[in-house]
C-alpha cells in the first residue's frame, strides 16, 4: 500500500501572516515540518498543499513535493483531500503545518492502526494530560474513548468530569490524523454536524455520522509547539537554536 503525508499550508493567518515561510534556524517553517515528516518510517512521500504561489516557490526551492490548491477551501482537510484525490494512494496523513517540532515516531503511531486493520477508516493521537491548568483550557481539546480505543467524544470542556478522582485521567487530543483515502473523500462530502459547529471541532463530524475513529495513546511525550503567534514562533526558534548548538 502507498502511504503519503500531506501538509496543508495557508499563507493567510490572522495572528501570524505568512507563517509557513517564517524563518526558523535558517529554514522556513514549512521545510522544518516537511523534513521531520520525511523521517517517519511509514510515509512513502510527503506533499505540501497550499493556496499561495509564494509557498509553492519556497517548497520547490528546497526540493519538496508541492501542489497548488483552490483558495476556497474552508479547512486543511478539504485542502489535503483535493491533493489526495488525484494520487494513487491508500492512506493519507494530515500533518500540521504549524508544528515544526513534530516527532516522526508519532506520525508512525497514527498510521499503524490503518496498516493493522484494513477496515478502519481513520485514526488519531492523544497524550495524557499531566498539568492541572491544561484540564480547564478550552484550547486543549480532550478526548474519551472505549476500552478498545475507539473515540467516544472530543470536547473543549473537561471530559470525563472528575466527580471522583480515583483512577482519573484525561487525555489531550493531538491534531494528527490518518485516513484511508476513500474515507477522506467521503468525509469531506458530509455536511457539517451540530456538535462539530458547537465545539468548533471538525473531527466530531466523523462521530456524529457514525464512523469509527481509532484513538492511539502515544508512547512518546508530547513537547511540540503549535506556532500561532509571534511569541510561539520565538519559542520554537529558541528551541531549534539550542538543538543546533548541541
Amino acid at each position: 500500500m502507498k502511504i503519503i503525508g500531506i501538509i496543508p499550508a495557508r499563507y493567510g493567518s490572522t495572528r501570524l501572516e505568512g507563517k509557513p515561510l517564517k524563518d526558523i534556524g535558517g529554514k522556513p517553517m514549512i521545510q522544518r515540518v516537511y523534513e521531520a515528516a520525511q523521517q517517519a518510517q511509514w510515509l512513502d512521500q510527503v506533499y505540501v498543499a497550499t493556496d499561495d504561489a509564494r509557498i509553492v516557490a519556497a517548497v520547490e526551492q528546497f526540493g519538496g513535493n508541492v501542489r497548488l490548491t483552490s483558495v476556497d477551501h474552508k479547512t486543511g482537510t478539504d485542502r489535503i483531500a483535493e491533493v489526495a484525490a488525484a494520487l494513487d494512494v491508500e492512506i493519507v496523513v494530515n500533518l500540521q503545518g504549524d508544528e515544526p517540532l513534530v516527532n516522526p515516531a508519532m506520525i508512525d503511531e497514527v498510521i499503524q492502526p490503518l496498516v493493522d486493520n484494513s477496515h478502519l477508516p481513520m485514526s488519531t493521537l492523544c497524550v495524557p494530560i499531566l498539568e492541572e491548568e491544561a484540564l480547564h483550557d478550552p484550547n486543549v481539546v480532550k478526548v474519551v474513548f472505549t476500552q478498545k480505543g475507539d473515540a467516544l467524544y472530543f470536547s473543549r470542556s473537561l471530559i470525563p468530569y472528575p466527580r471522583k478522582r480515583d483512577n482519573f485521567q484525561a487525555y489531550e487530543h493531538l491534531g494528527l490524523y490518518a485516513y484511508r483515502k476513500d474515507f477522506l473523500l467521503t468525509y469531506i462530502a458530509l455536511p457539517q454536524s451540530r456538535l462539530e459547529i458547537n465545539e468548533s471541532l471538525e473531527q466530531l463530524r466523523v462521530l456524529e455520522a457514525g464512523y469509527q475513529l481509532k484513538v492511539v495513546v502515544s508512547a512518546h511525550p508530547y513537547d511540540g509547539v503549535s506556532v500561532d503567534t509571534p511569541e510561539d514562533l520565538e519559542k520554537v526558534r529558541q528551541i531549534v537554536q539550542a538543538q543546533l548548538r548541541i
